[in-house]
C-alpha cells in the first residue's frame, strides 16, 4: 500500500534511563534532516542538564532543539512546513501531549516521542503510556543493568528524595533488571530511611 504525502503518524520511543532513548530520536530525526525533510525538534524548558537549546544523549550526541514550558506551546511552535517533530523526554510533558500528538498526526506531521514509560517506582510514567496507545509505532528499549548487566527495564534512583522528578544521570540513577531492581529501595530512600 502507497504512503499519502499527507498521512502523518505518531512514534514512540520508550524505557528505562540509559537505554538510549534520545539517541535513537537524535539519530531518527538526524536522517530526515539530511534528507531535506523539514523537522524541528522541541524538549521540555525544564530539562537542562546537558544543553538548554539541544537535545543531548548520556553518550553526547545532539541534536538543536526548542525548549517548550508545555504541549500547548509545542503546538503552536510547529511550523506549517514540518513534517517531522521530535519530542524529547516526554514524560516531562503534560497530559495534553497525547491530544496535542493526535493533531498534529491528523494534519500530516510525523512525530517521534522519547520518553520514559515507568516511573523510579516502576509505576507507569504518563504520558508515555496513554501515547503508546496511540501510536502506529512503538519501539521498547532497554538498558545494560548497572548491577548484574542483565537487561535494564527500570531505572533505580539511588538519591533520596520526595520529588517525582529529580533530574539527574548516573549520579541519580541506575538501569537495573527485573531481579535487580527493589522498588522499597526507592522508598526508602524517597522517605529518607
Amino acid at each position: 500500500m502507497q504512503r499519502r504525502a499527507d498521512q502523518g503518524w505518531i512514534e514512540v520511543i520508550a524505557g528505562p534511563m540509559f537505554s538510549g532513548k534520545s539517541e535513537e530520536l537524535i539519530r531518527r530525526v538526524t536522517r530526515y534532516h539530511l534528507a531535506r525533510v523539514p523537522t524541528q525538534t522541541f524538549k521540555p524548558a525544564l530539562d537542562t542538564r546537558y544543553a538548554v537549546g539541544e537535545v543531548v544523549s548520556h553518550s553526547r550526541l545532539s541534536t538543536e532543539a526548542q525548549p517548550v514550558q508545555g504541549s500547548d506551546e509545542l503546538l503552536r511552535a510547529v511550523e506549517d512546513r514540518t513534517v517531522v517533530v521530535g519530542i524529547d523526554e516526554g514524560q516531562f510533558f503534560d497530559d495534553g501531549l497525547v491530544e496535542v500528538a493526535d493533531l498534529l498526526a491528523s494534519a500530516g506531521k510525523n512525530l517521534i516521542v522519547a520518553g520514559l514509560d515507568l516511573d523510579y517506582l516502576g509505576r507507569p510514567f504518563e504520558p508515555i503510556p496513554s501515547l503508546m496507545l496511540r501510536a502506529e509505532y512503538v519501539t521498547k528499549a532497554l538498558a545494560v543493568c548497572h548491577r548484574c548487566g542483565g537487561p535494564g527495564l527500570f531505572t533505580q534512583r539511588v538519591v533520596q528524595s520526595d520529588e517525582l522528578v529529580v533530574l539527574g544521570a548516573q549520579d541519580a540513577y541506575e538501569a537495573r533488571c527485573r531481579r535487580c531492581y527493589d522498588p522499597s529501595e526507592a522508598e526508602q530512600k524517597r522517605l529518607g530511611v
